[in-house]
């Protein structure tokens, strides 16, 4: 009764009451939800038989409001250079024919200085730390269970230039207000105990108490289940062709099934987006970072993780989730091949067994392979387009998960004309203009 009253409430209004979210990743999903709570009638679509199919199948685990931050920093170009050269290097460029990869980089050298990457690096913990704020919430709500733990990150810095540097993001915290504690080396070993055979190989760490771990495919599932319950339809298997476009709206979405109509749409397609909303008339840059991970049992319990740690030397993520190990990293702009390839298996496995030799079974691991919808500047793309009934909730990279819940009660919010309780303006797509 109070559901079915706010959608008469919200249509006398003139707001949104039909919609359609295009795409059922953790982002998708996530809008799905928080719409519907908001009183909308809400249709999934995607072409995967399931939700979480995709980017958020196996990423590293981490919701980290602390380390959100743009990869597009003023000593990045100088770095990335250092970094293919490498043998397990984080970054990986593979030279493609692509027009929107050359437009990509351009923009994202243009933000390789200290006034954006502050400015940028401000939007992205903004909106991260309310995102966590919004999971918990949804935790107490709804009892939602994900391999979840509370228990922080450690960034651990092997040398002793990358301790040194620390401040550069700590600046940003202490703005923010976000709490984290600068440990030695006996400071990480008391946080992270397994690390106490292999404490020779750093020499200390940055925590972040506030950030949390879990898998983001277990919840997609779970709160696509709850979803459903609450009146979400969800057609999976159902193939996106193009939007049709009529007298300065969206008319409906042609998909092989037919065309499907509503009031208002909503494009999470992560790296798909662009070509979407390119028939649109709307230029969004976003490019697929192709990202790997494996997934491997626990061997043995007190050679394990606790948490996450962030294997600063290598940009790789090794996060403990219930009886798993999964770890993640590198950056391979690839266009949008999915090939696995071995070097990068090679790196995971480096890292975690250097820092971890007993702690996981190798030998079982799972190895994945997903891209990562990257913005140029870092923050991801939330809110209007210059199409009256067309909104966007896409491109959030690495940080889809950890950027999830906030980024879906915030569109909620936005499209029920309800001020938001965060600063949104400067997440839209207009910032490109």
């Amino acid at each position: 009764m109070v559901l079915f009253f706010k959608k008469e409430l919200l249509s006398s209004l003139g707001f949104h009451v039909k919609i359609i979210v295009l795409g059922s990743g953790v982002v998708g999903v996530t809008s799905a939800w928080y719409l519907a709570q908001a009183g909308h009638e809400v249709t999934v679509i995607d072409r995967q038989p399931a939700a979480g199919m995709e980017t958020s199948f196996a990423n590293a685990g981490q919701v980290s409001p602390g380390m959100s931050a743009p990869w597009a920093a003023p000593d990045t170009p100088r770095k990335a250079i250092l970094w293919m050269m490498m043998r397990h290097r984080p970054l990986v460029f593979w030279p493609v024919p692509d027009r929107a990869l050359l437009d990509w980089v351009r923009r994202f050298l243009g933000n390789c200085n200290a006034e954006a990457y502050a400015r940028n690096k401000g939007r992205m913990v903004r909106l991260a730390e309310y995102s966590r704020d919004r999971l918990r919430d949804l935790r107490t709500v709804t009892g939602i269970s994900y391999d979840d733990g509370q228990r922080g990150l450690l960034q651990l810095f092997r040398t002793q230039k990358q301790a040194d540097h620390v401040g550069d993001d700590t600046a940003v915290l202490d703005r923010l207000g976000v709490p984290y504690t600068i440990l030695d080396r006996a400071g990480c070993l008391a946080q992270e105990p397994a690390l106490a055979g292999v404490q020779g190989k750093f020499v200390g760490g940055l925590r972040l108490p506030g950030d949390e771990t879990g898998d983001a495919h277990i919840f997609t599932q779970s709160l696509a289940a709850l979803a459903e319950a609450a009146g979400v339809v969800f057609r999976y298997g159902v193939a996106i062709e193009r939007l049709l476009v009529e007298g300065g709206r969206i008319a409906g979405v042609a998909t092989k099934d037919g065309v499907l109509t509503a009031d208002s749409y909503v494009v999470a397609l992560g790296s798909y987006s662009p070509a979407l909303l390119r028939a649109a008339g709307i230029s969004l840059p976003v490019y697929p970072v192709k990202g790997y991970s494996i997934t491997m049992p626990v061997a043995d319990e007190a050679e394990a993780p606790v948490s996450t740690v962030m294997d600063e030397t290598f940009k790789v993520a090794i996060t403990r989730l219930g009886d798993r190990i999964r770890v993640g990293g590198t950056a391979e702009l690839a266009g949008f091949s999915n090939t696995l390839r071995e070097p990068r298996r090679r790196t995971l496995v480096h890292s975690v067994t250097d820092l971890f030799p007993h702690g996981g079974d190798v030998s079982r691991a799972k190895f994945w392979t997903g891209l990562r919808p990257m913005t140029p500047d870092g923050p991801p793309v939330i809110g209007p387009t210059k199409i009256a009934n067309l909104w966007l909730n896409t491109g959030h990279g690495t940080l889809g998960w950890t950027m999830s819940c906030g980024s879906g009660a915030l569109l909620a919010d936005l499209m029920s004309g309800t001020r938001p309780n965060i600063e949104f303006e400067d997440l839209s797509v207009a910032r490109y203009q």
